[in-house]
């Protein structure tokens, strides 16, 4: 599967109607982007909203990022996996993640499980799981949402790669030598359209609000060097300049080319605007020229 070497991540199609969806979808592959990434929370369900943008292009990938464990049985999942590879071979990449347990228990109502242990469970359930329509003329492919060691690890054992979201390109490094090579290391690298260093770090922080909220991202970010001082109170100048690139389209860039350089397969940029939902086509249509020529 040819990812491209950049990829957008966006949850901000899932507010738009699907027609207008497919028409952003059709014009990102027009840009030069490889690939584009949807989460599952509280949207569309990825599987249909995967079909629906791979209709619409003709070259473009898409990716899940995450699908969550907790939001199919292993044999559901399997069985979504391989009906979208097999209507569009090479083009649907299946993330997977064990999400977090704010949203697998508060939100959908099941037990969050030791997340190792549940995704090794579940990997196995689905490699178990019936499935008896039309099989996919090219392999389907699967990665994980990869941030430890142990599930790196796991990622490289089970899947062509990991996803790591919301890191640095040190943890790129970490990531790559963890999977070794032959395998994808494919980061989420946020990022604001702004010279203004007061008004990125406002936008950047109300994003990154939710996230230093999560055990799963901030065991990870010790793991890293940063401290309890850089997480606290919204996340210190030096951690919300590690975790979010701002500046021009240069300066984006070159932190794409830092992933790159630590090993990244293929990064995925989220942009970051200041109201959450916002459709940032503009800011797309001002980072391609720097990102995919």
């Amino acid at each position: 599967m040819d990812l491209g070497r950049v990829g957008i991540w966006t949850g901000a199609l899932d507010p738009q109607p699907t027609v207008r969806a497919r028409e952003v979808a059709a014009e990102l592959e027009a840009l030069g982007y490889g690939t584009i990434w949807l989460p599952e929370a509280v949207g569309r369900d990825p599987f249909v909203a995967a079909t629906l943008l791979l209709g619409a292009t003709q070259r473009l990938n898409i990716a899940t990022g995450i699908a969550t464990i907790y939001g199919r049985d292993a044999m559901t999942m399997n069985a979504g996996w391989r009906s979208v590879s097999e209507a569009f071979p090479d083009r649907f990449l299946l993330g997977l993640g064990v999400s977090h347990q704010p949203m697998v228990e508060g939100v959908r109502g099941h037990t969050y499980a030791r997340p190792l242990a549940a995704m090794r469970d579940y990997l196995d359930a689905m490699d178990r799981g019936l499935y008896f329509a039309a099989p996919a003329t090219v392999e389907p492919q699967r990665c994980l949402a990869a941030l430890g060691p142990k599930m790196l690890e796991l990622a490289a054992q089970r899947t062509v790669g990991v996803h790591p979201y919301f890191q640095t390109p040190e943890h790129t490094k970490i990531a790559r030598d963890v999977v070794g090579a032959g395998k994808l290391v494919m980061p989420e690298q946020m990022c604001v359209l702004s010279n203004h260093a007061t008004e990125a770090r406002t936008i950047a922080r109300a994003h990154m609000a939710i996230y230093l909220g999560l055990p799963n991202y901030t065991n990870n970010l010790r793991r890293l060097g940063f401290t309890d001082d850089d997480i606290a109170d919204g996340g210190s100048d030096r951690l919300v300049d590690s975790i979010v690139v701002w500046g021009d389209e240069a300066a984006v860039a070159e932190r794409v080319r830092q992933h790159h350089d630590a090993g990244a397969d293929h990064v995925c940029v989220q942009v970051l605007v200041s109201s959450r939902g916002e459709l940032p086509l503009e800011q797309w249509r001002r980072l391609a020229p720097a990102l995919t020529g």
